[in-house]
């Protein structure tokens, strides 16, 4: 298991120039990283968590190599442990602000500077953007005031605090139903709430939230969240007859999908209209020398997809720098 005391706070030298400059430590950063340091480049990575969602889910069926499924904390750990093994610089910290920066030619070819919200500058010769999605809010009522008091959005992180108290789960894809099942085979009473008629879960997932017997509102929505210290109720509205009811519960945990956390790069016109990035088979953005990997090029959000990008990134990233170094040597 990972520690954040092991971690490293700075890059202990603002002068130096790193090759690779990853931004996330999800599986298309981590992978990024591994590829990039058996390259031999200099290669840190600055993330303000560790493993992304990967690291949320109680259990990952569908990644290679791990029969009967593995948790996503232990992948996560697994991960973190062989970049680390390959010396890379892992640091906990959030990147506010990418920019383009020349550099001295003793520098070498040096393209940006990333500023931190520890106060930490960097410089280095390519980006890798892999910070993943955070996830979807309801946007109602109540939401943002019972956060951390009833309001959750990772069962794996706070199903046990439930145990043997009533909660609902928003959400019809395979999150809501992969997690609905972990809340309740930890002996949490659980009611699935979704907003249309069908899910949209993988069958095989499906099967197995119908034979759990969890009881499920359809065509139905969240329109409030009520509570005096605590969550003690929700507001709901059946959005094919509008009738509106009340339900007590304890916990509310929302897994209604994701959205891109690139706000700090949106300045350098490299995101859609709905804040991905798009890539190009390379995994290049508009931008020379940045490259984005993993859920915000807004592609199928799976840790196998994430992790072929990452590795995609990291060689395009070496052969950019290979194009630099040769450019130099010839003038």
């Amino acid at each position: 298991m990972f520690s954040l005391t092991s971690l490293s706070k700075a890059s202990g030298d603002e002068n130096k120039v790193w090759d690779v400059f990853i931004i996330g430590a999800g599986p298309a950063g981590y992978t990024a990283a591994i590829y990039a340091a058996r390259y031999g480049l200099d290669t840190i990575i600055v993330s303000k968590d560790l493993g992304g969602n990967m690291a949320l889910t109680d259990l990952i069926e569908n990644y290679p190599g791990f029969p009967g499924g593995v948790s996503g904390q232990e992948l996560a750990t697994r991960m973190y442990e062989q970049v680390k093994e390959l010396g890379v610089n892992v640091v906990f910290d959030e990147v506010e602000k990418v920019e383009g920066v020349e550099c001295a030619y003793y520098e070498g070819p040096c393209k940006f500077e990333i500023k931190t919200a520890n106060g930490a500058t960097y410089k280095a010769r390519t980006v890798i953007i892999a910070v993943g999605a955070a996830p979807r809010k309801l946007r109602v009522p109540g939401e943002d005031k019972f956060y951390g008091r009833g309001v959750s959005y990772c069962a794996t992180c706070d199903g046990p605090l439930f145990k043997g108290k009533k909660v609902i789960v928003v959400g019809g894809g395979n999150t809501a139903l992969q997690e609905s099942l972990y809340l309740k085979s930890i002996g949490v009473d659980v009611t699935l709430v979704h907003r249309r008629q069908e899910f949209r879960a993988d069958k095989i997932l499906q099967d197995r939230f119908k034979e759990s017997g969890i009881p499920t509102i359809l065509d139905t929505v969240v329109t409030e969240i009520i509570g005096d210290e605590k969550v003690e109720a929700v507001r709901l509205r059946n959005v094919k007859t509008g009738e509106e009811s009340e339900m007590k519960v304890d916990g509310v945990f929302v897994f209604i999908g994701y959205e891109p956390k690139t706000d700090f790069v949106k300045h350098l016109g490299i995101t859609d209209e709905y804040g991905y990035i798009p890539v190009d088979m390379h995994m290049r953005t508009k931008i020379k020398g940045i490259f984005a990997a993993g859920d915000i090029t807004n592609v199928f959000k799976q840790i196998a997809v994430a992790v072929g990008q990452g590795a995609i990134a990291a060689n395009s990233a070496k052969e950019l720098i290979d194009e630099w170094a040769k450019n130099m040597r010839e003038e």
